[in-house]
């Protein structure tokens, strides 16, 4: 009975009830409503100095205060979290969001630090921070003569 069917035809017959509902809203584009939150890793830049290690973190949306930066050994670790709310508020509509999400980041910084002289800013989301080499691990340019 079925071979005389044009196979799409015949695959529509075999589709539960509830996927025409759902390929309905598909089809027309609407937003969705419930959507999924996306994880957040944010952009991270090293450089290098003859003094200092710098690193720069781009955090929008986030105040000092929700930031904590550790140094164990080598590692540098950026901890944060964000929690965002956006209300909309016209004659026809009422929109209310909140975004919520937090991120940890870990470095190994090449070469020793020292911890006490650690300069931590924060402008315009983004941090920066000015980690000074430790003496021990300064490269020293041997002078050669001849």
């Amino acid at each position: 009975m079925y071979g005389l069917m044009p196979r799409i035809r015949h695959r529509e017959l075999m589709r539960p009830q509830g996927d025409l509902f759902d390929r309905f809203f598909e089809e027309i584009n609407l937003p969705k409503l419930f959507s999924e939150e996306k994880e957040w890793t944010p952009s991270f830049n090293i450089s290098e100095t003859d003094d200092n290690i710098i690193v720069e973190a781009e955090l929008p949306g986030l105040d000092a205060k929700d930031v904590d930066v550790t140094l164990t050994n080598d590692i540098l670790t950026v901890k944060g979290e964000r929690k965002e709310e956006k209300e909309e508020k016209e004659e026809n509509y009422y929109l209310k969001e909140s975004h919520y999400g937090s991120f940890c980041r870990s470095i190994r910084l090449p070469n020793e630090v020292k911890a006490e002289d650690i300069d931590a800013t924060y402008k315009n989301g983004v941090l920066k921070l000015t980690l000074p080499k430790a003496e021990t691990e300064r490269v020293k340019k041997i002078e050669i003569k001849h």
